[in-house]
């Protein structure tokens, strides 16, 4: 069992107070220098949050617009940023960049975002979108519910998450070579992931009471290993949520087979996934989703000790 610390909750600062003061629908992460950078599903803004406690969250616009207040409304429109990914200097952002991936799980959430970084992490420039429809639309041809919610950089690769649901419940490492996807971010014209090459494993995670654990996110260790989070959501398709009965983080190998999987702690929907190696020990940094817009999304601290410890 892996507890989970609290360290905070993903809240703004008064100048980026205006409503709601915090971030809810934590999703895939990324720590750069000091720096938090969380999507939120729901929203048309990417949260930046102050590791050092100095400074409270603001937001940076990625998308115009507004999206409505009611429930059904929001979902019907939302963006659904799921997965962050931290990219490394390449022609166009020769300090590097973030890139955001949308689930792909409607036709409105194919969209994703380009951000450039400067050298100690923080943004630079302007968000450009990003079209992923030609690279989702084979994919979507192999998995019906076609749902990203998770993105790590492993090598010459960026893995991708398709996470399993009731209805659908296979979970799968998508693979993409980094190169072809740094290549067709340097286009001078509107960006876009064309069709590539990928490599398709399925990962079982098991079930719990019945309901498959669901890939969430993933961050890489420098040996190629994944870890990664997962949760248990009571619901059968990719666009509704459901009651989540348990969370679990694990370690995959470089050739995909699970090597550890442990519950979290207490229980929390855990969305977003940091990690790096300390010694023998993983230090995690997660987030959680409230399923609750009017409730800030969590952020914890965990660590993986080794196996026997």
């Amino acid at each position: 069992m892996i507890d989970l610390q609290p360290v905070g909750q993903l809240t703004f600062s008064a100048s980026h107070a205006a409503a709601p003061d915090h971030l809810s629908a934590a999703s895939g992460i990324v720590v750069a220098g000091r720096f938090l950078y969380v999507v939120a599903d729901d929203e048309l803004y990417l949260g930046v949050f102050d590791l050092t406690g100095q400074h409270d969250g603001i937001k940076l616009r990625l998308f115009p617009g507004d999206l409505p207040d009611e429930a059904k409304a929001r979902k019907a429109r939302k963006r659904d940023l799921e997965a962050l990914v931290r990219l490394p200097p390449f022609p166009s952002h020769r300090t590097g960049a973030l890139l955001a991936f949308a689930s792909g799980s409607r036709p409105n959430r194919q969209t994703g975002v380009l951000l450039g970084l400067d050298d100690s992490g923080a943004p630079s420039g302007t968000p450009h979108r990003v079209d992923l429809s030609p690279l989702y639309a084979p994919l979507k041809r192999r998995f019906p519910a076609l749902n990203i919610e998770g993105a790590a950089l492993c090598g010459q690769q960026i893995v991708l998450l398709q996470r399993a649901s009731g209805g659908h419940p296979e979970n799968a490492l998508i693979r993409l070579p980094l190169a072809d996807v740094l290549h067709a971010l340097c286009s001078t014209d509107a960006l876009h992931l064309p069709e590539l090459p990928i490599d398709v494993l399925t990962i079982d995670l098991g079930h719990i009471d019945g309901v498959p654990l669901a890939f969430t996110d993933a961050a890489a260790l420098p040996d190629g290993r994944l870890v990664f989070s997962a949760v248990a959501e009571s619901v059968d398709d990719t666009y509704h949520d459901g009651p989540c009965i348990g969370a679990a983080i694990g370690v995959l190998g470089a050739d995909g087979q699970v090597q550890r999987l442990e519950f979290v702690q207490p229980v929390r929907k855990i969305e977003g996934i940091d990690a790096h190696q300390d010694g023998a020990f993983i230090r995690l940094l997660l987030v959680s989703d409230a399923d609750d817009r009017s409730s800030p999304g969590g952020l914890f601290g965990a660590t993986l000790a080794p196996q026997g410890f």
